[in-house]
């Protein structure tokens, strides 16, 4: 899929752009650009986007008949000049979030949160997703119309946090075509990321190195995520709770432990650690010696 990140994004990020020095022919390292001066870039061109583009409002306030609830953006010109800019929509929300030592700022356009008895998806959860994204020129790289499964803790980040403003649809039905009618009140959204929240200065094909993106979304159903299977949601296995994942390993081995089935590397299983002796979850979870650290993540109980 093309939301998924490279298996191993951290290390592609560093890997630099090679080009030939006409004097010796040897190869002219380019690093990445600065993150905070491209954030600054992003923002402006984020900005004139927002400023610039509206999204099918009125559609939503009195729906026509074979509506498809779908995101439409497109250019205010001198045809539509009386439309609502994104930027000045009520429903708009201006987000931040620290990465990589940079302060980011996303927007998450909220048309419909969703089902109020359905829960929010965290960042480390699997989602039921359709979705477009499209580049700031509105060129689509990517679109899946009927919903598939995503895994956040495999998209780009911002991803990830804009979807996590919604919730799913109240249920379904199975018609007799065997296919799913969703009820009409799933999440419908727009997350507008900056390319530090993305792909950065990695090279797709479809997608322009430090390009910020656009992502129309409709949410249908969340499933809270165990990676590991160690009856700890992934999302508890953010020690740090910066919403990211791979920097928490307890025990130093690389495996960080939201896909590590023994985080302290005891040779004692998280779930036994986490287990009464019928094999039911405790919680709050055991911490033998009241030392403030749970049994899982004491290499000494």
């Amino acid at each position: 899929m093309k939301l998924n990140k490279f298996l191993f994004l951290y290390v592609l990020a560093g890997i630099s752009l090679m080009s030939c020095d006409k004097d010796d022919d040897s190869p002219e390292v380019v690093p990445p650009r600065d993150r905070g001066e491209q954030e600054l870039t992003d923002q402006a061109a984020l900005d004139a986007y927002l400023d610039t583009h509206f999204y099918n409002y009125e559609e939503f306030e009195a729906a026509p008949e074979g509506f498809d609830y779908k995101i439409e953006i497109d250019t205010i010109n001198a045809a539509n000049a009386g439309k609502t800019p994104l930027s000045e929509s009520p429903l708009l929300e201006t987000k931040n979030f620290n990465f990589e030592g940079v302060d980011y700022t996303y927007y998450v356009l909220k048309v419909r949160e969703g089902a109020s008895e359905q829960p929010q998806p965290k960042f480390s959860d699997s989602v039921y997703v359709s979705y477009e994204g499209t580049l700031l020129n509105r060129r689509t790289f990517d679109v899946s119309q009927s919903p598939v499964w995503f895994d956040l803790t495999r998209t780009v980040t911002g991803f990830g946090l804009g979807i996590t403003e919604f919730r799913g649809a109240s249920g379904f039905e199975v018609q007799e075509d065997n296919t799913i009618e969703w009820n009409n009140d799933y999440g419908i959204g727009a997350v507008f990321l900056p390319s530090g929240l993305a792909y950065f200065n990695a090279f797709r094909e479809t997608i322009p190195s430090y390009s910020p993106l656009v992502f129309a979304i409709n949410l249908y159903g969340t499933n809270e995520a165990d990676h590991d299977r160690d009856g700890i949601p992934s999302w508890r296995e953010d020690l740090n709770e910066d919403q990211l994942l791979n920097n928490d390993d307890t025990d130093g081995d690389l495996v960080p432990n939201y896909a590590d089935a023994d985080d302290d590397g005891d040779f004692i299983p998280t779930r036994e650690e986490i287990s009464d002796e019928d094999g039911n979850i405790i919680f709050p979870y055991p911490d033998s010696d009241n030392d403030g650290t749970p049994d899982y993540l004491d290499p000494n109980n």
